[in-house]
């Protein structure tokens, strides 16, 4: 499900919300009753996505061990619709209300409950009948289900990096406050996560996340300026949505990982480090303190970190796709051109000074790839609007929830008053 990127999280914040810690160890304590059939039962936001088709894939692998109990998408009705019919959930969310009398003309005589917009997603993200919630929602609409969810009881099996990008301090305290677990669902943290297991942090000297490189990691610098949303779709290593892709060409994909994996680990950003790893092999890797690294390696299939989240503490016979270390030869490693796409800085500048600085960040960059989308702004201007808009309102340290929502909104509107300004956030 992908809510149009510019939206504000004024609508997507629930006010029930507190300051937290870095992560969660509590133990899981769900308010939803398990499944007598033993069984986990899911809600999934984002069902038409590539995250959310990845994860239906999982569910056809393991119909014994998963059931569905609610699917959510964005306009996608008729996909939505054939989902609904395959998996029989008691209840489905469409965001985009127009289409909604279709969705129920096409569900008409099922015993499946259909719920819209942002009352939906909350409906279907809160429900008694799931114990955990896979959320693949794109952007900061995914804060206030994964919160609605926490105070549910349920585990969170998380693919949506804004929702802890905006709120990660009111995320992780919420999830600590309900001993709920928060899995990681990216590749790049469920690596993390299997790497780490339950080893002491002061043993651990760094987290490496892998960066693919993005389509652009050859192209000089002074062609950048010129490529197209066409040539920045085209991801040389993995099949994902429209804005994440992009994020991934500008390397704000990994920056937000950095932030994401702060608040899912509790490690400090100088022992964060990103590594451009061309063959996205090797997921990411922990250096602990005598010198020894432990890394994750497996296919770029999506499957694969999807199944885990939902196995974990378990592992199930793979769903996805497998490697053979004969086949791939060679693995190699450079380091990201920082200077040559500045996302990546603004990120770990964002996060490293805190306050309302990252919820600034992430609304302007989801405004200027949804402009560069839709030929409103060049690839080059996608950093420079999101630096205008990261100096232009004032830094607050301790920001409240409102004081979120109205940067966040005032964020947004700076941004698109500089695309209506010059065309080009510069």
């Amino acid at each position: 499900m992908q809510p149009h990127d510019s939206k504000s999280i004024a609508d997507s914040v629930t006010p029930k919300i507190a300051e937290s810690s870095a992560t969660t160890t509590a133990p899981q304590r769900n308010m939803t009753l398990p499944s007598s059939s033993g069984r986990r039962r899911l809600s999934l936001l984002g069902s038409t996505g590539s995250i959310g088709l990845n994860t239906l894939d999982v569910i056809r692998s393991h119909p014994e061990r998963l059931s569905v109990a609610a699917l959510a998408a964005n306009r996608n009705w008729k996909e939505l619709a054939e989902q609904a019919i395959e998996f029989s959930p008691r209840l489905v969310a469409l965001f985009d209300e127009s289409n909604a009398d279709r969705l129920r003309d096409a569900l008409r005589g099922r015993d499946t409950t259909v719920v819209t917009g942002m009352d939906g997603l909350l409906e279907a993200a809160s429900t008694a009948d799931a114990d955990t919630l896979v959320t693949a929602l794109v952007g900061s609409v995914g804060l206030k289900p994964v919160m609605a969810a926490i105070e549910t009881g349920k585990t969170i099996c998380l693919a949506n990096k804004e929702t802890l990008v905006v709120g990660g301090k009111l995320v992780t305290e919420a999830a600590a406050r309900h001993g709920v677990d928060i899995l990681p669902v990216d590749s790049e943290h469920s690596a993390i996560f299997q790497c780490l297991q339950d080893r002491d942090r002061a043993q651990v000297k760094r987290l490496i996340l892998t960066a693919s490189g993005g389509p652009f990691r050859q192209i000089p610098r002074e062609e950048l300026a010129a490529v197209t949303p066409r040539q920045a779709l085209r991801h040389p290593n993995w099949e994902m949505g429209g804005k994440i892709t992009i994020d991934s060409a500008t390397l704000m994909n990994k920056g937000l990982e950095v932030i994401e994996a702060h608040w899912l680990f509790g490690v400090d950003f100088k022992r964060i480090e990103v590594v451009v790893h061309p063959q996205s092999i090797i997921h990411s890797l922990v250096e602990f303190i005598d010198g020894s690294m432990i890394a994750q390696l497996g296919a770029p299939d999506m499957r694969l970190p999807i199944q885990y989240a939902l196995s974990h503490p378990d592992r199930w016979p793979a769903s996805g796709k497998s490697i053979d270390l004969l086949e791939i030869a060679a693995l190699s490693f450079e380091p990201p051109r920082r200077a040559d796409f500045p996302c990546l800085d603004f990120a770990y500048d964002a996060g490293r000074r805190g306050g309302n600085i990252p919820c600034l960040m992430n609304a302007a960059n989801e405004v200027a790839v949804a402009a560069f989308l839709e030929g409103k702004l060049g690839f080059t201007g996608i950093p420079a609007l999101i630096q205008r808009v990261m100096d232009h309102i004032p830094f607050v340290v301790s920001p409240t929830l409102n004081d979120l929502l109205r940067d966040d909104q005032q964020a947004r509107e700076y941004a698109e008053s500089l695309l209506d300004e010059d065309g080009e956030g510069v």
